[in-house]
C-alpha cells in the first residue's frame, strides 16, 4: 500500500520563508539592523508558527481526528480546522467559555465551523483543568479515538518542528526574536539556531510562567535545555489579546513606515519591544536582529479579539 505524500508536498508551504531587511532609523541610529522573517507568508491558511508547530503533529496523527483547545479567537483553532479541511481529517475544538455555546459564533469560530471543526464549549474551570486525566478521559469518552494536541499546538513535536525556523536563520542574524503565547516556537527556534546566535522571546501574556514552559518543552523535545534564549516580559500591554492606544499608534506608524500590515495580538508587541530595546542600547552596534512575523492581521477577527 502506497503511503500518502508528506504534508509539505500536499500543502506546498513556502519554505524557507523570506528574510527581508527594512531600514528604520530607530534601529539604524544605534547601529542595529532590523530584518523581518516573513513566516506569515508560509501558507495562506496555516501561516507562520502555526504551520511549523502543526506539521509534525499532523504527520503523527495520520488522518485520525485531531482534538485541540483554544479561546474564542484562537488562531491555533483556525489553523487546525483549516488543515482538517485541506487534508480531509476530522477536527474537534474544545473552546474556553461554555456561555459562548448560547451566543452567535464570532467570526473566528464561524470560520472554524465552516472548515468542518466540531466545536465543544466548556466552562472556564474545566478548561483550566484540561490537561488533567479526569478532563481528558471525559473528552476521549465523548469523542472516541482522537489525537490530542495541546492549546496553541505547543508540545515536543511542535518544538521539533520549529527547529527549522532556527536553521533557516543560521548565519543570517545575531538575534532572532519572536512573540510568545505558549512557548513552543521559542523552544524550537532556540534549538535550531547556530552557536553564537541568540533567541529572544517576547511574551504576549503575563504571569511569568513561560520560562518554565519553554524549559519543559525543550526537555521533552531535546532531552535538555537547548540553545541560547531569554525572555523580555515587559511588553504584554495588559495581557493576551489586549492592546493600548500607545501600541495601536506604534503599529499604525510601523505600517506607514514600512508598508507592512501589523497583526496586533503578537507581532505589534514584538516590534514595539524590539524598538524599545534598541533605544535602550540592548543591542550592540552591528547586531542583526530578526523579528519573526508569525501572522498577518485579519481586520474583522482582530477587531473582535482586542476589544473583548
Amino acid at each position: 500500500m502506497t503511503s500518502p505524500p508528506r504534508l509539505d508536498a500536499r500543502l506546498r508551504p513556502r519554505l524557507p520563508s523570506p528574510l527581508r531587511e527594512v531600514h528604520d532609523e530607530r534601529f539604524a541610529r544605534h547601529g542595529v539592523r532590523l530584518l523581518l522573517k516573513r513566516d506569515d507568508l508560509i501558507h495562506p491558511d496555516l501561516p507562520g508558527n502555526k504551520w511549523r508547530k502543526l506539521a509534525l503533529n499532523l504527520e503523527a496523527a495520520a488522518g485520525r481526528t485531531v482534538l485541540t483547545f483554544g479561546g474564542a479567537y484562537s488562531n491555533h483553532l483556525r489553523a487546525t480546522a483549516a488543515a482538517g479541511r485541506l487534508l480531509g481529517f476530522p477536527t474537534v475544538g474544545v473552546v474556553r467559555g461554555d456561555e459562548l455555546a448560547h451566543r452567535p459564533l464570532n467570526p473566528s469560530l464561524v470560520r472554524c465551523a465552516a472548515d468542518g471543526m466540531r466545536l465543544h464549549f466548556v466552562d472556564r474551570t474545566t478548561y483550566r483543568a484540561k490537561t488533567t486525566p479526569e478532563v481528558l478521559e471525559g473528552l476521549l469518552g465523548r469523542f472516541g479515538d482522537v489525537v490530542v494536541v495541546p492549546e496553541g499546538g505547543s508540545n515536543a513535536l511542535a518544538a521539533q518542528g520549529c527547529t527549522a525556523l532556527g536553521r533557516e536563520l543560521a548565519g543570517e542574524v545575531d538575534v532572532a526574536a519572536v512573540a510568545c503565547g505558549t512557548g513552543g516556537t521559542l523552544a524550537g527556534l532556540a534549538a535550531g539556531l547556530a552557536a553564537g546566535q541568540r533567541a529572544l522571546g517576547v511574551p504576549v501574556v503575563g504571569g511569568g510562567f513561560l520560562a518554565g514552559e519553554v524549559a519543559r518543552l525543550q526537555h521533552e523535545a531535546f532531552g535538555s535545555r537547548a540553545g541560547d534564549w531569554t525572555l523580555e516580559e515587559r511588553f504584554t500591554f495588559g495581557g493576551y489579546a489586549r492592546t493600548t492606544p500607545e501600541l495601536d499608534a506604534f503599529a499604525a506608524d510601523f505600517e506607514e513606515r514600512h508598508g507592512l500590515p501589523v497583526e496586533r495580538v503578537y507581532v505589534a508587541k514584538l516590534l514595539f519591544a524590539l524598538t524599545a530595546l534598541a533605544g535602550e542600547g540592548a543591542f550592540a552596534p552591528g547586531t542583526r536582529v530578526a523579528a519573526i512575523v508569525t501572522g498577518a492581521p485579519d481586520d474583522a477577527l482582530q477587531e473582535s479579539s482586542v476589544s473583548r
